[in-house]
Order: C-alpha cells, then structure tokens, then sequence
C-alpha cells in the first residue's frame, strides 16, 4: 500500500515495476536489503541505507515500505519479468523443495504428467502459460512458465504447504511483513497427508507424500496377511511392498512392535523397507531405490 509520505510496501513495488511480487522479494533478499528473521522479513543495513524503513498497519502489523524512487534504481529497473522459468529455476523461491518435488507438485496440480519422453504440458498447463520444450542435448521434454506463475494463488499455496512440511517452521517474530512467502498458518507442522490421510509423525507425511506423488497407489496402517493382528504403516499394492517409518526416540513399546514386524516380514518372506529419519531429505535415493529394486518404476 501507498502511504501519505509516498512510500510502497514491497507488493505496490512489485506490481509498480511489474514483476511478479515473489520475483522482488527473492531478488531484495539476494541483493542484501532484507533478510528473513523467524516468519517475517526485516531490513539490512543495506536496505536501510537504500530507503527502506517500517509502517505499522492495524491489519498487518509493521511491514517494510520502500521511497517511491526506488521503481528507477538500476539494480531493480534491471529485473526481467519476461523470462520463463522451469521447476529447477523456481527453487529460488522453495529453497526447500527439489526440482523433482515442484515437478511432480505440478503433475499433482494436473499442470503436466510424466512420460517415457519427459514431463509434458497438459491442455490446463497451457491456459497458465505453460510451453512445451525440448532439451537440445538429451531430447527429453520439459516444461516452461511465465514468471508470474510463482504468484498463482494455488501453486504457492501448494508448494509452501510442501515446503512446510519438510522442516518445523521458524519461530514466529513480533512483526508481521504481508508478503506472499510466507504460509497462512506455520504454527505446527501438519500431518495431514496431501492424499488426505491423517498421519502420526513428520516422516509419515513425507513418506505418504512422496508415494502419492510418485503416483504409487499406498495404504496407510495396512494389516499383514497374518492371522496375528499387525499393521504396517503403509502399504504399496503394486509389488506387495510393506513399508515401516522408523523415528528417532521411539517409545519402548513401540520400537517393540517394530522389532516384532520385522520378524513377521522374515518369517513369512514378505517385501518390505525401513525408512529411517536420516533418510527423510533423501527419500528419491532410499525410498526410491528400495522400490524400484522390487520392480516399481516411478
């Protein structure tokens, strides 16, 4: 918003310089002028020497304003908002997500789907601006969008519920800068699965998570074919493959019940795989290996 002195929040600068407004706050942040402090962005030194100061707003408590000028300064006159961007280039705006991650996100979303030639544009892809493209080295399809899709409300609400859950978020300041980063709500990380299951831990969700969006049909605390009853946290039909999440700091009796099912696993020979707390930034390696030396191909 515009105050009486003139000044722009970082959205009216945005919309001002006509870039998207995500655009502004990654390239403020790599110039040095602001800087993430727990939920909310506050001023460098830097920034203050450029003219950035605080308004304070009933509705969004105190946020950064710019001067006006600013819309001529060579740094920000020189931003391009014409450039397309690919799943790997927008991990500069969810530094927490791999280009895998936002790529299959946008398959999830029905943007595009996976092929044998690569990630190819779906017909709703296109109304967003999607363009389909070639690699000149290795012939495999991709996909490329216009800049502002990073502002789609959608899109970012998706990706920043992914990124979320991928780490507890950062203790909430006593200010609140109203920028399109940050979540609507990051007081606890959810276990609510994106395919709807209600999961117990951390690992759980990112274990269902990765499985839904490898497009791997899976059961959440599916019983063995025994006739003791024993539940694996999840299931993947195709290939009979029972996988089990091991937390740090299990209860005694918990890590109990673990050490029982492996034995059953053992005893009646069924597939299964482990899937450690160490191993959860790393699950296309572990989860997807283990899979795919079953046979699953994702």
């Amino acid at each position: 918003m515009e105050g009486e002195d003139n000044r722009l929040s970082t959205t009216a600068l945005a919309k001002k310089l006509n870039i998207p407004v995500q655009q502004l706050f990654a390239t403020l942040k790599d110039y040095g002028w602001i800087q993430r402090a727990g939920d909310t962005w506050v001023l460098t030194p830097k920034g203050e020497f450029e003219g950035g100061s605080y308004q304070q707003s009933r509705r969004f408590g105190r946020y950064i304003v710019w001067p006006e000028r600013l819309d001529h300064h060579p740094l920000l006159a020189a931003i391009e908002s014409n450039q397309r961007i690919t799943a790997a280039s927008m991990c500069r705006y969810y530094p927490r997500l791999h280009a895998r991650q936002i790529n299959r996100a946008l398959a999830e979303l029905g943007l595009q789907h996976h092929s044998l030639l690569g990630w190819e544009l779906t017909p709703l892809g296109r109304t967003l601006g999607g363009q389909q493209e070639e690699s000149a080295n290795s012939g495999a399809f991709y996909v490329t969008w216009p800049h502002e899709i990073i502002d789609h409300p959608v899109i970012h609400r998706e990706l920043t519920r992914q990124s979320d859950q991928i780490q507890p978020p950062e203790p909430v300041g006593t200010e609140s800068e109203p920028d399109l980063f940050a979540s609507a709500a990051r007081s606890s990380v959810s276990c609510d699965g994106i395919d709807g299951h209600r999961l117990q831990t951390t690992l759980e969700t990112r274990v269902c998570n990765w499985l839904y969006l490898a497009q791997l049909a899976h059961a959440y605390q599916r019983p063995l074919p025994t006739e003791e009853l024993v539940y694996a946290d999840f299931y993947v039909p195709e290939g009979s493959v029972y996988i089990d999440c091991w937390d740090e700091d299990i209860p005694a009796q918990e890590l109990s019940g673990k050490l029982h099912r492996r034995e059953l696993y053992r005893d009646f020979k069924l597939r299964h795989l482990e899937i450690n707390a160490r191993d959860v930034d790393q699950l296309d390696e572990v989860l997807g290996r283990g899979l795919l030396a079953f046979g699953l191909r994702w």
